[in-house]
């Protein structure tokens, strides 16, 4: 099977939608989504209900991970109140679900659940990725983590894939081997997807400019 991994989501429901309706091969490609479904864009639920219908209707072939973002989520709602999530967009979030009259503790469980990364032989994905500073890459809270760094990565000798860091345009790391594919959705920038093969090796990128509905 090959690959189809999208960037931070942000909220940018309509964006997002379109990026799977018209490419997203379900047939040939595993689907990976890189975490921040939530915060900054109009349509967290609608976001966070997309990922969970896609995960239900195509087990093993459609993953979610966690991102910084849904980090904050989870720490506001098991110890409210995080005023740094609230400020970095959850505010929003949390009236986007009043308005939307959705359970959002429903969503707080399976956001709990999000693995932090996937791996194969030949390709790395994760919301932040492992740096070479990291001494304990998997820890959560660290700054050099796998969901809050921005240092140079490590080179795995297989392709990361990460988000995180917003870019202008997808950028590629010959040094750590690695892609950046968050290009600011939520910003008035694009959502990006990259196609891998099976080999680890990009096949293409797709950039969807941001829909005036979801900002």
């Amino acid at each position: 099977m090959n690959f189809f991994v999208i960037g931070d989501v942000h909220g940018c429901f309509y964006t997002f939608d379109k990026m799977i309706q018209e490419h997203w091969d379900r047939e040939n490609e595993v689907l990976i989504q890189v975490g921040d479904l939530v915060d900054r864009g109009k349509h967290a639920p609608q976001s966070i209900q997309l990922a969970r219908q896609l995960e239900q209707d195509f087990p093993g072939l459609a993953y979610f991970l966690k991102g910084n973002h849904e980090a904050m989520m989870l720490e506001h709602f098991s110890n409210p109140p995080s005023y740094n999530w609230l400020m970095q967009g959850g505010q929003e979030t949390i009236d986007q679900y009043k308005a939307m009259k959705r359970d959002i503790s429903s969503d707080i469980a399976w956001i709990n659940s999000l693995p932090l990364f996937y791996d194969s032989d030949n390709l790395f994905v994760s919301h932040a990725g492992i740096a070479e500073k990291s001494r304990d890459p998997f820890d959560e809270e660290s700054p050099y983590g796998i969901l809050w760094n921005r240092s140079k990565l490590k080179n795995l000798n297989k392709l990361q894939i990460v988000g995180h860091t917003p870019y202008k345009e997808p950028a590629y790391d010959s040094e750590s081997h690695a892609y950046y594919i968050d290009t600011g959705a939520a910003y008035h920038g694009h959502l990006t997807g990259i196609k891998i093969n099976a080999a680890g090796e990009p096949i293409e990128l797709i950039r969807l400019k941001t829909d005036k509905r979801d900002l």
